[in-house]
């Protein structure tokens, strides 16, 4: 049964992902920042479909919190084979408008905490593991007011396509997934329902996202059936960009 860490897993899409893998047979370590009751909440979700789940405290910007994550999946499980990278944090504004402190915060948790997770992946997933980055759409689509946190997500989908070279050798699949809108609790408060529903017009499958449609995409990645794809990026869009 292989193990796998599940970042940012206790809502929207990292909860997808964390029970889906969960119902496909692996153990999944939940990681929460703050909200222990919901991270319970997946793992019972989890168990109930007859899959192993526990919740994991850490804040993934502290790379000290983030180690620790992957200590106690060591200790609990033996080891660790798949890395869901799965958090992120955003802010939008036009670059002349945006602040030094908007930079720090973003690239703080969208790239540097993607680099530690990414390396201590590379140092500690069993052979023939697989690594999944849950990137953004807007690094697609170059949307204005979006520059700071595209550019934070970019720098984590470089990582990625250059790690999937370094640890292709060991048989260790290294993946982005780039989400465009989906049905969050963040997209209703970053986007008016009216920005929603232009979004929706200009998606050819007429419709924006929900959680599962990137999970089963995440889950296919860290699955054997993905053996074959490394260093891609996958456009979970429904054809928007």
């Amino acid at each position: 049964m292989p193990v796998a860490i599940v970042t940012g897993g206790s809502r929207g899409i990292g909860r997808a992902i964390a029970e889906r893998l969960g119902a496909d047979g692996a153990t999944v370590v939940v990681n929460y920042q703050s909200n222990r009751s919901a991270a319970e909440q997946v793992v019972a979700t989890i168990e109930r479909s007859g899959g192993q789940g526990v919740a994991a405290q850490a804040d993934v910007a502290d790379p000290a919190q983030l180690r620790g994550l992957f200590d106690s999946a060591e200790e609990r499980f033996g080891g660790v084979d798949i890395l869901v990278n799965n958090v992120g944090t955003a802010r939008f504004s036009a670059i002349a408008e945006a602040t030094d402190e908007d930079y720090e915060l973003m690239f703080s948790i969208n790239a540097r905490a993607t680099f530690v997770a990414l390396r201590e992946a590379a140092n500690r997933l069993r052979d023939h593991g697989r690594i999944v980055v849950v990137s953004s759409g807007v690094t697609a689509t170059h949307r204005p007011g979006a520059g700071l946190y595209g550019a934070s997500k970019a720098a984590a989908e470089e990582l990625v396509r250059v790690l999937a070279r370094e640890l292709g050798p060991r048989g260790i699949t290294v993946n982005n997934v780039l989400p465009g809108a989906i049905r969050t609790e963040a997209l209703a408060a970053a986007r008016s329902p009216e920005l929603t529903e232009q979004i929706v017009v200009s998606t050819p499958l007429g419709r924006i996202g929900e959680p599962d449609d990137i999970a089963r995409i995440v889950a296919f990645l860290a699955s054997d059936a993905a053996r074959w794809i490394t260093g891609e990026t996958v456009h979970a869009g429904g054809g928007l960009f």
